[in-house]
């Protein structure tokens, strides 16, 4: 398939190499030259060691099918600079995030993702930020070749028909939830304690006391308090719009002034300014939540679960009217998957907090509330409904005719593709470092 591999990596672990890979010294020499762009023998060896890391090992020469995508994704991105296609900062940033989220989920916090990675979180956003621009670029491309492709409900019956029985694909349990989130309130005492503890931090550090030090003790940023509250060098894309805001306007050693993020509440220091990225560290406090605000946000949910089981209200209504959540709020509450961007999600895609919620519900069932978190690691309490609920079967097209007409597309884009890169290839300058020559590539065009 097209772009397979690389695909892989896309939407799987592109940040989580194996450690030892990382001490392996590669001697690097350009392989191969497409256009404007050059494949570097570093670029193979790093991503056949993130394919093996990932358990992913191929019959065939695993380099050159590795190559092989590369050369059809630098096609692809130098067509894009040729026809003058961008990405824009605010996609990559969202992109990176939406990564970055699903690595920490998969491997269980910031801290562990910078200790494997031995990097810190910026460090690690840094580094593939120009890896991350390049797939984009690729993918933006390849969504303009082919974004005139259909298919029609005939194609996708044909397509199935050609599935022999014994190679439909078994389609795990799945689930479609809703949730209504509701923030526990933060006494205005407790905030007004927060700032003065940080007033009291700055004036400490304008008396002689270090930034660091005092962020090594009382910053309750876990992943930068051991570095000294040092976030590295980022650009304005990868803060919040408050924090950045105030920090790209600070002078070398200048303390600020409190500033308030969905983190919480924040004094930062400049460190140094190289263009349009600085290097900056902070103090951050949270706002503590007391028992007695988490019993009323418990309470109030209890209230909303009443009232919907005995049908005064729907779910969807409920959402609507009392739900603080602003990503899910207007559509009803329903939970979409960052990895597949529709609402069905296997198990082991859930939140645990979730999952345990929802493991003895029937279709139509609302979980008790519970204590979860949020993107920003604050405490929120929800209820979610268990809307529909799908047993383990093989692909059929009376339950799968969405996942099947995709499926059907994606082929039909593929071989759409090969056309275009038969075509591209003929028009474009490219080199191949004899070794490479020798690869039987799945497109014979790659060997003339």
């Amino acid at each position: 398939m097209f772009l397979k591999i690389l695909s892989i990596i896309l939407l799987l672990n592109i940040l989580i190499v194996d450690a030892k890979a990382q001490d392996k010294v590669i001697i690097d020499q350009v392989v191969a030259i497409v256009g404007s762009q050059i494949i570097l023998q570093s670029d193979i060896e790093n991503q056949v060691l993130q394919l093996r890391a990932q358990g992913y090992y191929s019959s065939g020469n695993i380099k050159c099918e590795v190559f092989e995508e590369m050369l059809n994704a630098k096609l692809l991105v130098n067509q894009a600079i040729l026809d003058s296609v961008e990405v824009s900062d605010g996609e990559i940033n969202s992109e990176m995030e939406r990564r970055m989220n699903y690595f920490i989920n998969q491997i269980g916090s910031e801290e562990k993702l910078e200790e494997y990675y031995k990097k810190s979180i910026p460090e690690i956003k840094e580094e593939f930020r120009g890896v991350i621009k390049e797939q984009l670029l690729s993918q933006r491309m390849q969504q303009q070749v082919t974004s005139d492709l259909k298919v029609t409900p005939q194609d996708v019956k044909s397509f199935f028909k050609s599935i022999p029985a014994d190679s439909l694909p078994i389609i795990n349990t799945e689930f479609e939830i809703e949730q209504i989130i509701v923030n526990p309130e933060i006494k205005e005492v407790e905030i007004l304690r927060i700032k003065d503890k940080l007033r009291e931090f700055k004036e400490r550090i304008l008396n002689g006391e270090n930034f660091a030090t005092l962020a090594v003790l009382y910053s309750e940023d876990p992943g930068s308090a051991a570095k000294g509250g040092e976030l590295g060098f980022v650009g304005r894309g990868d803060l919040v719009p408050e924090f950045s805001a105030v920090a790209f306007n600070l002078e070398p050693g200048e303390v600020s002034k409190i500033v308030k993020t969905d983190y919480g509440y924040h004094i930062i220091q400049l460190i140094e300014q190289k263009g349009e990225r600085i290097n900056c560290r902070h103090i951050l406090l949270k706002p503590r939540i007391s028992p007695d605000e988490k019993m009323l946000a418990k309470k109030r949910l209890d209230t909303i679960r009443t009232a919907i089981l005995k049908k005064e209200i729907t779910f969807k209504q409920a959402c609507w009217k009392y739900s603080e959540d602003e990503d899910t709020r207007l559509n009803g509450g329903v939970m979409v998957n960052p990895m597949t961007g529709n609402s069905r999600w296997e198990a082991s895609q859930l939140e645990p907090k979730i999952a345990y919620a929802i493991k003895d519900l029937e279709v139509g069932g609302i979980s008790k509330p519970f204590e979860s978190e949020d993107l920003n690691k604050k405490v929120v309490y929800k209820i979610v409904l268990l809307k529909e609920k799908t047993e383990p079967h093989p692909a059929n097209l009376k339950d799968d005719y969405q996942r099947i007409q995709d499926i059907a597309l994606e082929k039909k884009k593929t071989e759409f593709m090969k056309t275009w890169v038969n075509k591209k290839v003929k028009t474009t300058y490219i080199r191949i470092e004899e070794d490479f020559k020798k690869c039987k590539f799945d497109n014979p065009v790659w060997n003339n």
